[in-house]
């Protein structure tokens, strides 16, 4: 190199060196320190002893991280498709030209700022059995029993994922700048060939889309296993550990029984599991998604 460029290179370093040091003490250390914990008994009280595969194997066996397991697959397999499909029937919605439009994009966006503890709280009252707004609702509309919802183990997953609707304005945010994208003279070749608005949507629209909503379902099957803030509050895992998901019963050995090691271990597994399923969805993905101009 010459002058100059070491010159260069000595003060883009200097420059970056807090980002540098900051990613390499706040990200890759915890990252390494995580994975030779997950081999060891680490209660953060003593000194990290190894015990090799103990973690993993132990795991196998844990009934309750099991059922953890099990209750989150649930819950994304109800929340994550009604989240994508909410978000997108309001991105069409608001794709409309209307008066006033600027409003209600912002209405329907308002809720998904909303701090996690803060909407959590608000729908402890909305979804509350007795004098909830939600049940209030049922009853004026002829349901004389209406769901127990958080009180209730077979309807406390579904009052969760009806929530989450209510802060989908992210997502319908993307897919609106998606249909922005979709040419419009692909839409005014259709209808010259007599296609409906119908077919014209999902001839049309739904192929422009599917990049957008292949991002929107691998970000909302890794959001769900870190799903933690709104059962916490709400609930705390029950009714009887209905809504103990992987992610509080991670935070409950980590930091409840002081099972770091094991705890680890967890998010370790966790974080491989999401990889391949994550890889086998973008295998997948080749299948129905399409990109402009492929």
């Amino acid at each position: 190199m010459t002058r100059t460029e070491k010159r260069h290179l000595r003060n883009g370093l200097l420059f970056t060196s807090p980002g540098i040091i900051g990613f390499v003490m706040f990200v890759i250390y915890p990252v390494l320190s995580s994975l030779y914990f997950a081999f060891c008994n680490y209660t953060a009280l003593a000194p990290a002893q190894w015990i090799g595969l103990n973690n993993f194997r132990v795991m196998i066996r844990d009934e309750k991280l099991l059922l953890s397991l099990n209750n989150t697959v649930l819950f994304g397999l109800m929340s994550v498709p009604l989240g994508i499909f909410s978000a997108f029937v309001l991105a069409n919605l608001l794709n409309q030209k209307v008066s006033g439009l600027p409003v209600f994009r912002t209405i329907f966006y308002l809720p998904s700022v909303v701090p996690a503890v803060a909407s959590a709280v608000l729908w402890i009252w909305v979804l509350n059995p007795q004098f909830g707004l939600l049940n209030a609702a049922l009853i004026h509309l002829g349901i004389s029993n209406p769901p127990g919802w958080l009180s209730d183990p077979q309807w406390s997953k579904p009052a969760l994922a009806i929530m989450g609707v209510w802060g989908v304005g992210g997502w319908m945010i993307i897919f609106l700048a998606g249909l922005q994208d979709v040419p419009s003279e692909l839409h005014e070749a259709a209808q010259l060939d007599g296609a409906s608005a119908l077919q014209t949507w999902r001839n049309v629209t739904i192929p422009f889309m599917t990049p957008h909503l292949f991002f929107a379902s691998v970000m909302g099957l890794i959001g769900v296993t870190s799903y933690f803030a709104q059962p916490m509050v709400m609930t705390g895992g029950g009714p009887a550990e209905s809504t103990l998901f992987f992610a509080q019963y991670l935070f409950q050995n980590a930091f409840q029984f002081f099972k770091m090691g094991y705890a680890c271990a967890m998010a370790w597994a966790l974080g491989l599991l999401l990889m391949l399923l994550t890889a086998l969805w973008f295998r997948l993905s080749s299948r129905w998604v399409y990109y402009g101009g492929d």
